[in-house]
């Protein structure tokens, strides 16, 4: 990309996004066009194809997406199937149909099988069940994925995914495990509370990447793999929720005691991504799961 280049970053506001427009500023990039929700809304198409055909961005990232925790995903999962497969749709076409020269798909280790060999490489993807509380997003994401690689191969496009663990950062309003721990640990610090209660046996293991270190994967991946098909960018090892609520009960200053509630579900036990053949090409993360969760934590603002 060229400091002039027209980029588009869809999901400018989400954790990931607000860390790619900030990464972009920062290195130079003077031209970044973003929508928010109530300007441009990504599920319609003719909407969508008018601001393509205006603006003609050169690069697009794709971060926009309907997205929750365990909850979310069991309790809508039509909406999250559909709302997904809608945005990934018309932008991915629109980018298509009006000659981008990359785009950047932002995926999720859902995509792999809920019972999967660990670490997970690039060649799982599809090749067997999905995780039942989490299928209309994984299906979606899904969809994206094949799209990309579909242009690839029919038109010779340079749409890329990038399939990413669970995330957290600054600017996190998701309901996955970290923003809710965090939310808790900091209410119970608040109210002086005697227990924290965590869902599951605290025994799943689960691969945590910060946003920021996303944000230079995906600038990474744009400038050194053109590929139309993906690839993983993880941290490269996993904590289980157990040690992770300890490390907040350090960083925290909490004094009381964790419960462990075996009745809540807890999702697939481990879901560790094979980065191999991204750290291979000279990408590593920078932000340590200890120094990133204690700088989230110390920003994070208590819900009302």
């Amino acid at each position: 990309m060229q400091k002039s280049s027209k980029i588009y970053v869809a999901g400018h506001r989400g954790m990931v996004g607000t860390a790619l427009t900030k990464r972009l500023a920062a290195d130079g990039y003077t031209n970044i066009i973003t929508r928010t929700h109530s300007q441009l809304d990504l599920t319609r198409q003719a909407d969508v194809e008018n601001f393509f055909a205006t603006e003609k961005p050169e690069y697009v990232f794709l971060l926009a997406a309907q997205q929750g925790g365990i909850a979310y995903n069991r309790d809508f999962p039509a909406d999250a199937l559909i709302i997904n497969s809608l945005i990934e749709l018309n932008v991915i076409k629109a980018a298509h149909e009006n000659a981008a020269k990359r785009l950047i798909f932002t995926s999720s280790s859902t995509v792999y099988p809920e019972v999967a060999p660990q670490p997970m490489s690039e060649d799982l993807f599809l090749t067997g069940a999905l995780e039942k509380s989490l299928g209309g997003f994984a299906l979606a994401k899904s969809l994206g994925m094949r799209i990309c690689e579909y242009l690839g191969k029919q038109y010779g496009t340079k749409f890329t995914s990038i399939i990413v663990p669970n995330l957290y950062g600054e600017n996190d309003k998701g309901t996955t495990v970290l923003p809710m721990l965090i939310q808790k640990f900091k209410n119970a610090v608040a109210t002086n509370a005697e227990t924290v209660e965590v869902w599951g046996t605290g025994n799943a293991r689960r691969e945590l990447l910060h946003a920021a270190d996303v944000a230079d994967a995906m600038l990474f991946i744009n400038e050194n793999f053109t590929e139309p098909t993906h690839i993983n960018a993880g941290y490269g090892t996993d904590i289980s929720i157990r040690e992770l609520a300890e490390l907040l009960k350090k960083i925290s200053g909490f004094n009381g005691e964790i419960f462990f509630d075996t009745t809540k579900p807890e999702g697939t036990m481990q879901k560790l991504l094979d980065s191999t053949k991204l750290f291979g090409l000279g990408w590593r993360p920078t932000q340590t799961i200890e120094q990133g969760i204690a700088s989230v934590y110390h920003s994070y603002q208590l819900k009302s």
